[in-house]
């Protein structure tokens, strides 16, 4: 099958770090970068950590406003797509490279392969909504990651073409956790850092970079910052931006790093005492790794994960006494650094088999 397979940001680079070496021993693969995140930090960097082969078209389309990014992407996808003479494109998750790959292919009456189909928040005012929602009524094949997403697809009347596979993030996650047990890694951060001596935190959905979503979770992290415990933020350029915009300055407890890559990321997380996210990919891997996670929104996509932490991970939104509570249950300064150590000694993580429960449902639609 030649597949054309389209991605743009730093998550569906590890997702496609994950699936791409398995389809190409199987499959045609041509790989399109749409360099929805543009910058080194955010995403060229992963090319070289996850041993990605480098994009065979890099189309550079960063920036902008939503529509304006996607019409670009359209534009630029458009002959690649049909240049290709594709059997399939696949796209990855709910982003603006999502929506644009799908909506190329349907086009030009090319299947579409939706990895991660069947997600919601139930929050059309997300633009990520919109775009997995369209994503999935384009698709011949969805490849839904939880059983809460077939169900979601169920209802909206999509049953043919659904299976169940997992979570490729998950296959990664299985095959990095071996070398991340040391907790050396974090002195490449800060040589400060020492395990369950610190919260870890990202943010960068546009829901939270309204002034008053900022404030808010600025004050949330100041909060449950101190001197002997700081939360260490990788500050997503975006964010950074919309911060400077506004003048609002962080508390002096929360120490900002650049992003980091894959697998300094996923070590941050598994020595933290624990985190604070909006993401969705960073709560699946506190999960995975059973490190308590505080969900930075109103809303989960992610319910399995939120059911089966045994009260680890918990919906808070930005509700700052809530986090001062949650993080005195699951954290305490005294017993956090012991947790992390032995989690760390211990942690198991079992691959997903969605990779391959991918590959080999595109090739028996081939045969």
């Amino acid at each position: 099958m030649r597949i054309v397979s389209v991605v743009g940001t730093r998550p569906q680079l590890i997702k496609a770090a994950a699936l791409t070496p398995v389809l190409r021993a199987r499959h045609d693969e041509v790989l399109v970068d749409t360099g929805q995140h543009w910058d080194e930090a955010m995403a060229g960097a992963f090319f070289a950590e996850l041993g990605l082969p480098r994009p065979d078209h890099s189309l550079g389309i960063g920036g902008g406003s939503s529509a304006d990014q996607t019409a670009r992407m359209l534009a630029a996808l458009d002959p690649i797509v049909r240049d290709a003479a594709a059997d399939a494109v696949l796209v990855y998750g709910d982003t603006n490279s999502t929506l644009a790959g799908a909506l190329v292919a349907a086009k030009l009456t090319v299947p579409v392969a939706h990895v991660e189909a069947g997600l919601r928040s139930f929050d059309r005012r997300m633009p990520e909504e919109v775009n997995r929602v369209v994503a999935d009524h384009l698709s011949r094949w969805l490849f839904a990651p939880t059983p809460t997403a077939v169900a979601n697809l169920a209802a909206e009347g999509i049953v043919e073409g659904v299976t169940q596979v997992g979570d490729v993030m998950e296959d990664l996650a299985a095959r990095t956790v071996p070398g991340i047990r040391d907790a050396a890694a974090l002195s490449a951060v800060d040589p400060a850092l020492e395990p369950g001596g610190y919260l870890f935190a990202t943010i960068h959905r546009a829901e939270n970079r309204s002034v008053e979503a900022m404030t808010a979770w600025a004050a949330l992290f100041g909060a449950v910052a101190s001197a002997e415990r700081p939360v260490v933020l990788a500050l997503h350029p975006g964010t950074r931006v919309a911060l400077d915009a506004a003048g609002i300055r962080l508390p002096a407890g929360v120490r900002v790093v650049e992003p980091q890559g894959y697998r300094t990321t996923l070590a941050l997380q598994l020595h933290a005492a624990a985190v604070l996210t909006d993401s969705g990919g960073v709560q699946r891997e506190a999960a995975w790794l059973g490190v308590p996670c505080l969900v930075l929104r109103g809303t989960t996509e992610w319910v399995e994960a939120v059911a089966g932490s045994d009260g680890r991970m918990v919906v808070i939104g930005l509700d700052r006494d809530r986090a001062v509570r949650e993080l005195a249950r699951l954290a305490t300064a005294s017993e956090a650094p012991g947790q992390a150590r032995y989690r760390a000694a211990t942690v198991e993580l079992q691959p997903a088999g969605a990779v391959d429960a991918i590959v080999d449902r595109l090739a028996a639609e081939r045969a």
